[in-house]
């Protein structure tokens, strides 16, 4: 079987089209759709639901992704073993959370192809349950995300730890607040928070479960600036690292909160499969640079 079909037959599953993998492979589309041809008329079998929009494989379809992409990998490896300077090509399929994303993905970015000028990088933003997935069905290499902490990830899979950062409840001074206040105090106000599946959320929610809480969700919003800027507005509270809110353009405009039987933390966690192959050296650069990301919003975390 010829590799090339595979790599054209990846790249219609991870971009849902013909048109997005005639991009990114640079090929025409009737070369992509031959190429996909050929690997069916050889496995004998149709991989691609061609009715669906965007594309999707079938169940056959999902089977030989998973292997092919495992196999893609073992040649990538192989590849670099035999390179004479050891370089590292191909692609390094990266999925971060929104929060990782925003104070670290240029940095991130900059350090691997600084490091790896011939690693194509793809970065994936996503929740951990979903980048979690990807991982298992073998669509990213890695995921760098954060749990509450205390909270680890599943056990079949390579996890490595990175710094606890400390949340703050904030809030508009316009709202007149107290200081300080118990968590059943909070719980007629409405939070401006992430979707399901933000770890900040994660916190959120576990706190008030278990004390029995109910939690109003007013706005769900992606951006920590925009969730800051709403909370300056007055519209609702919100959990944010020490850092994001001394370095809002609105800083003067918030308050924290403190919650006195309430300290939420989260850890930052990078995962993969255990085998990684040629991707072991970006994983490692990947991993010092997210943590030195990490590390310049801690030290003013700790004043409080």
């Amino acid at each position: 079987m010829n590799t090339r079909d595979f790599e054209a037959f990846l790249a219609v599953v991870e971009t849902g089209s013909i048109v997005g993998a005639s991009a990114r492979l640079h090929l025409t589309q009737p070369g992509v759709s031959r190429r996909i041809q050929n690997l069916e008329e050889q496995l004998g079998i149709a991989l691609l639901d061609r009715q669906s929009k965007p594309l999707k494989p079938t169940a056959a379809g999902r089977e030989t992704y998973v292997h092919g992409r495992r196999m893609l990998g073992v040649l990538g490896d192989l590849k670099t073993g035999l390179s004479p300077k050891g370089i590292v090509s191909g692609e390094f399929r990266l999925g971060i959370s929104s929060y990782l994303s925003e104070v670290g993905i240029t940095t991130i970015a900059n350090k691997l192809r600084d490091n790896f000028p011939d690693l194509t990088l793809r970065i994936t933003i996503g929740w951990s349950e979903q980048l979690l997935e990807q991982l298992r069905h073998s669509e990213i290499d890695v995921a760098a995300f954060c749990l509450p902490e205390g909270i680890h990830p599943p056990t079949e899979i390579e996890a490595d730890s990175l710094s606890v950062q400390s949340l703050f409840v904030t809030a508009s001074l316009s709202l007149g607040l107290p200081s300080s206040v118990m968590l059943r105090d909070l719980s007629p106000l409405p939070w401006i928070i992430n979707q399901n599946g933000c770890g900040f959320r994660s916190v959120i929610q576990r706190r008030f479960e278990q004390e029995h809480l109910p939690l109003r969700i007013g706005i769900e919003a992606l951006s920590s600036d925009l969730r800051l800027s709403l909370v300056a507005g007055g519209l609702g509270i919100t959990l944010a690292t020490r850092a994001a809110i001394e370095s809002s353009p609105l800083h003067d405009a918030l308050q924290i909160i403190h919650v006195q039987d309430f300290e939420p933390k989260v850890r930052a966690w990078i995962v993969h499969r255990p085998s990684v192959g040629r991707l072991v050296g970006p994983i490692e650069c990947l991993t010092s640079a997210l943590e030195a990301v990490i590390d310049t919003q801690i030290p003013s975390s700790k004043q409080g």
